[in-house]
């Protein structure tokens, strides 16, 4: 490689790099030193508080609430929009579903268009003790509900909230994995139905392996969107009952905008960075593994 193409390359990635470390790792900078401090943005004055934030942060047990919660929405997000939207794509490309499969992609995928904030409406009315659906379903399975309500109980209020945001965006995993299986050559489909591999086995040894890629990247943009999830719980709970419903991103918000301690809202910022930074370094890793 010649001078003028080291020059050329350095040129084209110049912009690049320059708004990259403008609109992202400064502010992750600036962030981190605004959680050394205690100040709110209604009062010009900051107190330097060194690392008491992340101190308070560990003694805190709403953030290890949130952080149990946000370990949920992971979980399930990788089961559902995971290892299921993964073999409904494969099912759907089956023979005997080819023919309906314009039709259930588009079935699948209409709830990921809609915005998070109306599905969390829609949803506060289904899961309704008096006004929804869910109640009577079960009423009708004989199912006794006069003590269920699924957004009002502690207990079930974080799942209820997960399943919703599952329905919303499995459809659009299902799309993803689907183009990826489109693309593998239909030969070693048929060299492996010669072989004599039925449904599972082609799904296993060729389907899978096939499509490593797309579930590395796949699972780290929904591990990130688990880690960040803020509009579901919102709208549906506001974090509550009681506290029961905090993920970070709403402990973030309320500490920051509502109580307006802004140093303890930067503290929280910079772990949710970090934990995704962590976790998307181990994918990377897992993914040049796989590869060699």
């Amino acid at each position: 490689m010649g001078k003028r193409d080291k020059k050329t390359i350095i040129l084209y990635l110049t912009p690049a790099l320059v708004l990259i470390i403008a609109f992202l790792y400064i502010p992750i900078i600036i962030n981190f030193i605004n959680s050394l401090y205690n100040w709110g943005a209604l009062s010009p004055k900051k107190t330097f508080v060194g690392f008491d934030n992340y101190i308070r942060m560990v003694h805190d047990s709403v953030f290890w609430i949130a952080i149990r919660n946000n370990i949920i929405f992971i979980v399930t997000s990788i089961i559902c929009q995971i290892g299921i939207s993964l073999i409904i794509a494969a099912l759907l490309e089956e023979k005997f579903m080819r023919r309906y499969q314009n039709i259930f992609r588009s079935i699948y995928f209409i709830p990921s268009l809609l915005m998070a904030t109306v599905v969390g409406i829609v949803f506060k009315m289904i899961y309704s003790p008096s006004l929804g659906l869910v109640n009577p379903f079960l009423n009708a399975l004989g199912v006794n509900t006069e003590n269920i309500d699924l957004l009002g109980n502690s207990s079930s209020a974080i799942y209820a909230i997960s399943a919703m945001s599952q329905w919303q965006f499995i459809g659009y995993n299902v799309i993803l994995f689907l183009v990826a299986i489109q693309n593998i050559p239909e030969e070693l489909y048929e060299a492996a139905i010669i072989d004599g591999a039925g449904s599972l086995k082609r799904f296993i040894k060729v389907t899978l392996p096939m499509v490593k890629d797309s579930v590395i990247i796949n699972a780290i943009i929904v591990f990130t969107g688990a880690i960040r999830v803020f509009d579901e719980v919102f709208v549906t709970t506001n974090g509550g009952p009681g506290t029961s419903t905090e993920t970070l991103a709403t402990l973030l918000y309320r500490m920051g905008f509502k109580n307006d301690q802004m140093g303890y809202a930067s503290a929280i910022a910079f772990v949710i960075f970090i934990i995704t930074f962590i976790v998307g370094l181990f994918q990377m890793k897992g993914y040049r593994f796989a590869e060699e």
